[in-house]
């Protein structure tokens, strides 16, 4: 079973070393999308307030697969 490693691109030194077993390319995607929404929503990661928050996955040979750009805006509530 392929190998995939996740890193997020936020200034953070932290590196995925141990990488994740998974089906394929399909399940890579999904996973990421996945493991952000968690990283995102538990505050790890700085997010609100980026310009564009990215995470990349690769292989075993440190190959780039695919980049998942997610951008979130903070905005003023206004009443009409």
């Amino acid at each position: 079973m392929p190998r995939y490693f996740f890193l997020v691109h936020d200034g953070s030194p932290d590196r995925d070393e141990e990488g994740t077993e998974l089906d394929d390319l399909a399940a890579a995607k999904c996973h990421a999308v996945k493991y952000a929404g968690d990283l995102i929503c538990d505050g790890t990661t700085d997010f609100w307030g980026k310009v564009d928050w990215r995470m990349s996955a690769s292989d075993e040979k440190g190959l780039t697969l695919f980049d998942l750009h997610i951008m979130g805006t903070e905005a003023p509530a206004t009443l009409r």
